[in-house]
């Protein structure tokens, strides 16, 4: 076992302080993700600085009905959170889909927003990995790939980010505030973490010492017709095949607006722009949800065994809006009180 040293802070800038004076300094924070890479020697932190007790785990409500949610708020608490839980229920069911129940009582907001990008050689050290030694080439290309990427990715690296969490966040517009060692700024989650490109192993658009304080989600009116929807190869404690959050706001037979995210296709929580631009001001029905799913997906790019991933994301983008108009229509077919989402699961 490599020895390292361990800090436990209860202060923001004197755990930045600690981790920015150190190159191989890590926070520690639920632990799920990186003490299973510190087991495997891939990540090799020679300081750990605890940032659990930091005064960063309340969830609240801002005054234009948005959330600011601390960075060590556990998983599990947030997918409880009666506020969550009513106005945001994508990101409730995200939280619920992922892992098990006992990860989720230790994983932090902020862990879970910078876990690593998944790969089987990633979390191999006897093989070549550009995120775990840049230069090293990527095994992934030629090898088994049947879990990475379709969008985004380069010659450089083809893995994919794991959170669900994180799709949600990203539909939602969220912010991430951070705090380095030049002061505290704010991060739009869709600019946070990075494509792969030349340096695969950067995956946050984070300084060095760098710590996420919070997240903070915007009001966003519809957000009570949303959901989330996880394809795996098990019903329990699997990262995605292919993931879509939505919410969707309809006037009559119309889409108004549309938020979507979709995971496990890219490095990062990819947002479908594109798609969400060809569904606006248009009607509300399967042949529109696909049309505007394939004009996304016209950009990818499947490897070797991965290309079934086109199809199951196109149909989960199209059976979750067609699940969320249809669940909308209450009596006389307006909108029902919780958009026929708000029974998540418990």
């Amino acid at each position: 076992m490599r020895s390292f040293r361990y800090e436990r802070s209860t202060d923001p800038g004197r755990a930045v302080a600690l981790v920015a004076g150190e190159p191989d300094a890590a926070y520690l924070g639920g632990g799920t993700n990186l003490v299973d890479l510190m087991k495997l020697g891939v990540a090799r932190p020679g300081l750990l600085v605890d940032v659990t007790r930091l005064p960063l785990d309340s969830v609240e409500t801002l005054p234009d009905g948005g959330l600011r949610i601390g960075a060590t708020v556990r998983n599990s608490d947030l997918a409880a959170h009666p506020t969550v839980r009513r106005d945001f229920p994508v990101l409730a069911r995200a939280l619920l889909a992922g892992a098990s129940g006992q990860l989720r009582n230790m994983a932090t907001v902020g862990g879970n927003l910078l876990q690593r990008t998944r790969c089987y050689y990633f979390q191999d050290v006897s093989r070549p990995c550009n995120k775990r030694e840049p230069g090293a080439g990527c095994s992934a290309l030629e090898g088994q790939n049947r879990d990475l990427a379709i969008l985004g990715w380069s010659p450089q690296c083809v893995a994919t980010h794991p959170s669900d969490m994180a799709v949600a966040l990203v539909a939602l517009d969220a912010v991430v505030e951070v705090l380095e060692p030049a002061g505290a700024r704010d991060i739009p989650l869709a600019e946070f973490h990075r494509l792969p490109g030349e340096r695969p192993d950067q995956e946050t658009t984070l300084a060095p010492g760098g710590l996420v304080t919070a997240v903070r989600i915007p009001a966003l009116p519809f957000g009570r017709r949303s959901t989330y929807r996880k394809a795996r190869d098990r019903a329990s404690f699997a990262f995605a095949a292919g993931s879509v959050a939505a919410a969707i706001d309809l006037d009559g037979g119309l889409v108004r607006d549309v938020r979507l995210g979709w995971g496990a296709v890219a490095h990062r929580p990819w947002r479908p722009r594109l798609a969400e631009a060809a569904l606006r001001g248009q009607p509300a029905t399967e042949e529109t949800f696909r049309l505007a799913a394939e004009e996304e997906l016209a950009a990818a790019r499947p490897l070797t065994q991965n290309a079934f991933k086109i199809p199951l994301i196109r149909n989960l983008t199209v059976r979750t809006l067609v699940e969320l108009v249809e669940d909308s229509a209450g009596p006389g077919g307006e909108a029902g009180p919780t958009g026929g989402t708000a029974g998540v699961d418990r």
